[in-house]
């Protein structure tokens, strides 16, 4: 049994400095770089993917909304046409950074309300595999498990491209499936115990407890953890040690997809 960890990171601008990259990085098999839209900058793109070749971990692109200042997680009505833009401009930098690295990108996860709009709007989920696989039909979409999982597998299918459904052990699910609002208290999920029993759940069993209790069916490749939440370092070293413990392999996605 196999699984993917992979975390966001390239989040930092300018003089900021957000999340503990170099301390969970060790930690991980996939990064998600951000490419300037709703963080990160040229310099930090350019360390963040040095420090996942240093340790061994696959690197992919990270696009957002152009939205610096709401740090990517608002909102934004665009044009099909603007997302297949945004994303292709966002991979395109990453991708020259990794090929000055000598290595090269893995896969693609859309970031914040990105990420979130597509997987219930098929026209972006369309736009989205559009801009991947007219840069790297090779590269594999990572998108949520679950509710729309079957949809956007079937729209990444007709690009050519591969898919990896991820589920967040520190996310708190609705019983519909979707992740809980951070505006709602409870979330993130902090405590490592806690976060550590999630991620083999959803690894061995491909389950998840929903707010109310009741059970959902995920089927995840991928986990997400966060490297800009309090305990960041604790959470993922708890998460692999308890894998590791019950005979799930933790790989890069593009080793077993």
């Amino acid at each position: 049994m196999k699984i993917d960890l992979n975390c966001d990171m390239g989040e930092s601008f300018g003089a900021y400095t957000i999340g503990m990259d170099p301390d969970v990085m060790p930690y991980v098999t996939s990064a998600n770089i951000a490419c300037g839209f709703h963080a990160g900058d040229p310099m930090v793109m350019a360390r963040t993917v040095a420090l996942a070749k240093k340790h061994g971990v696959a690197i992919g692109a990270h696009p957002g909304f152009p939205d610096l200042m709401g740090y990517g997680r608002r909102n934004m009505a665009c044009v099909p046409e603007e997302i297949t833009a945004y994303v292709t401009y966002q991979v395109g930098a990453l991708m020259a950074f990794a090929r000055a690295n000598g290595i090269t990108l893995q896969h693609v996860k859309p970031h914040g309300a990105l990420y979130n709009m597509a997987q219930a709007d098929a026209s972006m989920m369309e736009a989205i595999c559009k801009a991947v696989a007219s840069v790297d039909a090779s590269l594999i979409l990572v998108a949520l498990a679950g509710k729309w999982a079957e949809r956007n597998r079937e729209i990444a299918a007709s690009h050519g491209l591969r898919i990896a459904f991820e589920a967040f052990p520190d996310r708190a699910y609705t019983p519909e499936g979707t992740l809980q609002s951070r505006k709602i208290a409870g979330a993130v999920i902090h405590d490592p115990d806690t976060v550590a029993r999630r991620a083999l759940k959803m690894a061995r069993e491909g389950m998840v407890v929903a707010v109310d209790g009741s059970e959902l069916s995920i089927a995840p490749e991928t986990l997400c953890v966060h490297g800009d939440t309090p305990g960041a370092v604790a959470l993922v070293k708890n998460i692999r040690s308890l894998l590791s413990e019950n005979d799930v392999e933790v790989s890069a996605m593009g080793t077993f997809l």
